[in-house]
């Protein structure tokens, strides 16, 4: 009975939808923050303009040094060259505030792997804020006597899910899988500053209606290797709601960043901190003591916080 009432109790958090809180801009004062924004590429339907306009307006407070992108720029069949009109639809003039001019550090997801991989890679050359030096990849922020070493997964390779679909994922089991999670071990290995924050565009765990054995991959390949080096932080995308999750024996919170677009429905499930069906975008903020992330929802106001200390 305790079981059930505890779960009433989480579900009725998770579906809050007037717990929401303005930003104190004065929180973000003295600290090194970056955006984290995917599955994004609607061609600014749904409520992807709105969020993108909120994006820029509150980075006229906030400052952030980057947008981090954990894939799914672009859904449904990806992009198929540089020239591609949806690099246009469903990027650069939708993401055209001047705040939105930093650099945005992406990552691959499924709906890339759907269309030319190599096209999302070298759009590099094209733009000057598209940063995405090979398919994963690590990147350290050093500002306001922080620093902060992001690691970028190429995630679709390590799903044998896509792996074995060669017709709609072709270049998926053209990856080097066992390279990729030899390179992720090194790079835990040798980090030595402030916080460390792995992303990538697949959950270890969440809930959602998508095939469990995704999650079972990534918990068999991935999830070992942020448990054995301590990592406080995986933030993924994917599932197009917010999730806050922490499990029993684990130093590693794992969350799910919601879609900057179209969202979808979320219920609780073991280890659930706090979801939510809104879509949005979250803010990284850390100094050498804490590391925060705010999820903020399309009007601009924070859904939930979380603090790492």
């Amino acid at each position: 009975m305790k079981k059930i009432f505890a779960l009433l109790l989480l579900l009725i958090v998770c579906l809050q939808t007037k717990a929401q809180q303005p930003i104190d801009f004065a929180d973000f004062k003295g600290r090194l923050n970056f955006y984290i924004a995917n599955d994004l590429g609607r061609n600014g339907y749904y409520d992807q303009r709105p969020i993108a306009e909120t994006m820029g307006r509150l980075a006229e407070e906030i400052g952030p040094e980057c947008i981090v992108a954990p894939g799914d720029v672009h859904h449904f069949g990806g992009v198929q060259s540089t020239t591609d009109p949806l690099w246009m639809t469903n990027y650069e003039l939708v993401y055209a505030h001047p705040e939105l001019m930093e650099d945005w550090l992406p990552t691959l997801g499924n709906h890339e792997y759907r269309g030319n991989t190599q096209a999302v890679l070298d759009y590099a050359k094209v733009s000057r804020r598209w940063r995405i030096p090979a398919r994963y990849y690590t990147h350290v922020m050093d500002d306001e006597g922080v620093t902060v070493r992001l690691v970028c997964l190429d995630t679709t390779p390590l799903i044998d899910k896509y792996r074995e679909d060669r017709a709609d994922y072709p270049d998926a089991a053209l990856q080097d899988m066992e390279a990729q999670l030899q390179w992720l071990d090194s790079v835990l290995t040798v980090a030595k500053e402030d916080w460390v924050v792995v992303t990538g565009h697949h959950p270890i765990y969440a809930h959602t209606t998508k095939k469990e054995v995704e999650r079972l991959d990534m918990q068999r390949r991935v999830d070992p290797l942020l448990r054995k080096h301590r990592v406080p932080l995986y933030v993924c995308g994917h599932i197009h709601n917010f999730q806050h999750i922490e499990l029993k024996g684990s130093p590693t919170t794992y969350v799910v960043n919601s879609a900057a677009s179209l969202s979808r429905k979320v219920q609780p499930i073991e280890g659930t901190r706090f979801c939510s069906p809104e879509p949005g975008f979250s803010v990284v903020s850390a100094d050498v003591r804490t590391l925060k992330l705010y999820m903020i929802d399309k009007q601009g106001e924070v859904l939930h916080t979380l603090t790492l200390s």
